[in-house]
């Protein structure tokens, strides 16, 4: 199994952490707050150790930025080299907050892109899991079929690895080509927020069929 480390505390990180213990992973939660960390390592049991946000080694193959979008790149910029050789896995949406129609990159860009500026040589980012709610995410299917979890990046190494991360969780991943399609994932995740508040129902994902 593999060794993950998920930056951030939030309802994202709990699910992607609690799945990834049961699969057998080793994991490091990092956050902000030393004590909000050790709880939440303390919540997920199994292998897993708590750690603050620019103290440490990062202890993962596969980092999981499980943080707002507005600050994921400021954190890839402050641990710099550490982050040398790692899979950067990015489950960010840049979400114009106030009104939830429009990405606030600009026209050509990502997300993904942004951060994979701020990432140093021998770094590797991969868009993946942020067209999933939470609480879908959690359940792992929908109508009976395992959730898919679109992947975006431009080293087909880190992708491999991040699909095997995938498959270990009982999850379907689904390549959808060169980091530039992660613009293309983030429009899809704002498509399923707007479709989740009207229909007042966050139980949706996208799923492939055939």
């Amino acid at each position: 199994m593999s060794a993950i480390t998920i930056i951030g505390l939030g309802t994202m990180a709990r699910v992607l952490g609690a799945r990834a213990v049961a699969a057998g992973h080793s994991i490091q939660v990092i956050g902000r707050n030393g004590t909000k960390a050790a709880a939440l390592a303390g919540e997920l049991g199994g292998n897993t150790t708590a750690g603050t946000v620019g103290s440490g080694a990062l202890t993962g193959d596969l980092v999981v930025l499980a943080v707002p979008y507005a600050g994921a790149a400021s954190i890839v910029s402050q641990y710099g080299d550490a982050l040398a050789g790692k899979v950067i896995v990015d489950i960010t949406n840049p979400f114009d907050l106030t009104t939830f129609t429009d990405l606030v990159t600009p026209d050509g860009s990502s997300a993904a892109q942004e951060i994979a500026w701020a990432a140093p040589a021998g770094a590797q980012v991969v868009k993946a899991f942020n067209t999933l709610f939470s609480g879908v995410l959690a359940s792992g299917e929908v109508e009976g079929h395992p959730l898919d979890v679109f992947l975006a990046g431009d080293d087909a190494g880190a992708k491999a690895s991040v699909s095997s991360f995938v498959e270990s969780l009982g999850l379907s991943p689904q390549d959808t080509g060169d980091l530039k399609m992660a613009h293309w994932l983030e429009g899809v995740g704002l498509l399923i927020v707007g479709l989740a508040q009207q229909r007042k129902n966050f139980a949706l994902s996208v799923k492939i069929l055939g």
